[in-house]
């Protein structure tokens, strides 16, 4: 059998490697697989069911398009490189990432093989999108009645760290099985309420950083729960508290491995790729927000006034707007996009976002004078995000120019399962709703 090792013959916690864990994100961004023996591993592909893409996080079976349901819950298969398989944080087991595919060839539904399209679009333009991630979350303990209640952190302060934040030393526990994963940490620290924690990733190419986001994901809340604790990234699991996003930080290199935005950053000015994906952005705003914003709970948190990416403005070094052009310059240039949260699939909203900015850029749009005013009681535009998921849905289904981008079977599967979702959900208030997505987020 081959090494299969880009990882050496031991796991992340120094045990014999004896199992591989084969993940891939569906549309909830649920982490599904199977766990199998290395000599299965080592053939490169497994076998599951189609209807993945047909269950609501309920259990409730949805006849979604493409879901299976009525071809009688056929097989899809995942394909990966076994000579490529990454640190598992499990003993005793590595893990694969890899794409979906069906007797047709790639699997339409597959948000990773979404985002290798969407990568593959722009390189052919020159061009490699480079994507940082930046993620939020609260911290949940038990209750003496066994309900989840906040971590106490009572000491707790925006860029807090140290005991004061995390007297449980949660945050080091991620911290070390991220480094002996390999998963690259930019910074963690408190956000603005407590227990609320930013964990931002280290910036790499868009597919890595995807995968990173993903895995970083599922094993700090498989950890923290190991101790007894929840992390969720539940965009809005306090009404009176600040809620969580997902930031994604673009930029893209050229041939000569320079950062376009460089020159951008530098003058103050947007040049054609800076200006047409700021552009391509605003445009299709409305229709992001039915993938960036996934849940009925994403809807607490967008309003207006609230930080959230809720206005179709952009600004620089503006922490009011949704695109924000960061001060940095140089090599560290980029833009900040602000609108998604946690609970979207980094594969799924990152092909959308690549794809709504290269639609600006190839159609020569130019962007809208940026804000100057505060973006919390002052604004400059009139478009917003949809007021609930139902309303994204439709304004999603409408702009039939990002669907074709995106792919229009997967669009179509994932506006199917949330429809439902949306109609499990209808008479339950939203403290039951919640309760609904909390173990999944």
């Amino acid at each position: 059998m081959k090494s299969m090792l880009r990882i050496s013959s031991t796991s992340a916690l120094d045990t014999p490697i004896e199992r591989c864990r084969i993940l891939f994100a569906d549309q909830l961004n649920l982490a599904r697989g199977k766990y199998v023996p290395m000599s299965e591993a080592a053939k490169g592909h497994a076998r599951l069911c189609v209807g993945t893409y047909a269950v609501t996080y309920d259990k409730q079976m949805v006849a979604a398009p493409s879901g299976g349901v009525v071809e009688g819950l056929p097989d899809m298969e995942i394909a990966f490189d076994p000579d490529d398989l990454r640190k598992g944080w499990e003993p005793g087991t590595a893990i694969a990432l890899g794409d979906l595919r069906d007797d047709r060839g790639p699997f339409p539904l597959c948000g990773r093989s979404a985002l290798k399209r969407a990568i593959a679009a722009w390189r052919e333009r020159g061009l490699e999108p480079m994507v940082g991630i930046e993620l939020e979350a609260y911290i949940f303990q038990r209750a003496e009645d066994g309900s989840w209640v906040p971590y106490d952190t009572p000491g707790a302060f925006v860029y807090g760290t140290g005991p004061f934040s995390d007297p449980a030393g949660l945050i080091d526990d991620i911290w070390a099985t991220a480094a002996a994963c390999d998963l690259p940490i930019e910074s963690i620290n408190a956000e603005f309420d407590a227990p609320q924690f930013e964990l931002t990733l280290r910036y790499a190419d868009a597919l890595k950083a995807a995968d990173d986001a993903f895995l970083f994901r599922q094993m700090a809340r498989e950890v923290l729960y190991r101790r007894g604790y929840l992390l969720s990234f539940l965009p809005k699991p306090f009404a009176d508290k600040a809620g969580s996003g997902l930031h994604f930080n673009l930029s893209f290199r050229d041939a000569g491995g320079a950062n376009v935005f460089a020159e951008d950053a530098e003058t103050g000015q947007c040049g054609p790729i800076m200006g047409g994906a700021i552009a391509g952005l605003l445009k299709h705003h409305r229709a992001l927000t039915g993938i960036m914003a996934p849940l009925t709970n994403s809807y607490s948190r967008l309003q207006p006034a609230s930080l959230s990416g809720y206005w179709a403005n952009w600004g620089h070094d503006h922490r009011s707007v949704t695109v924000r052009i960061s001060g940095e310059k140089g090599p560290a240039a980029r833009m900040e996009h602000r609108l998604a949260d946690c609970a979207a699939s980094p594969y799924f909203a990152l092909a959308a976002l690549l794809q709504a900015a290269l639609l600006g850029v190839e159609r020569g749009c130019e962007p809208p004078p940026p804000e100057t005013a505060d973006g919390l009681e002052n604004v400059s535009t009139t478009v917003h995000a949809p007021g609930n998921l139902g309303e994204a849905l439709d304004a999603l289904e409408q702009d039939r120019e990002l669907v074709e981008a995106i792919g229009a079977e997967l669009v179509a599967n994932y506006i199917g399962v949330k429809r439902h979702e949306i109609e499990e959900l209808a008479s339950r208030s939203a403290e039951e709703q919640i309760a609904y997505y909390l173990h999944y987020i």
